[in-house]
């Protein structure tokens, strides 16, 4: 099954060091281009400045385009328990862990696709 983490760190790590990271880039990418949502940044980023690029829009989205964020988390089919669960009224910490639960539905996707490709 797949893996917990305890953080979006140890989430990209992770996904390095299995040689899944670039496949995780572009399915952040491509769910972000099906929600119709700009998400600008090279094939070669890093994990840590992917974090925060994903950290910075998920804020951004939270802030001034409440119905697009909406709409991402829709898209990338994040579990409205997930973001229920989150435990704070702080628009900083929120954003991040939401930032988090996309990237580990974005894992999930391309970790099952890994796993059981024909």
């Amino acid at each position: 099954m797949v893996q917990q983490f305890p953080n979006s760190t140890a989430l990209l790590i992770y996904a390095q060091e299995n040689k899944l990271y670039q496949d995780l880039v572009l399915q952040l990418r491509k769910d972000f281009v099906l929600a119709n949502v700009g998400l600008d940044f090279p094939d070669t980023i890093s994990p840590m400045d992917l974090k925060t690029v994903v950290h910075e829009k998920v804020y951004y989205l939270i802030m001034e385009k409440f119905a697009e964020y909406l709409n991402v988390l829709y898209i990338i089919d994040v579990p409205e328990k997930a973001i229920k669960a989150i435990k704070t009224n702080d628009v900083v910490e929120i954003s991040r862990e939401v930032s988090f639960e996309i990237l580990k539905r974005e894992w999930q996707k391309v970790w099952f696709r890994n796993k059981y490709r024909s």
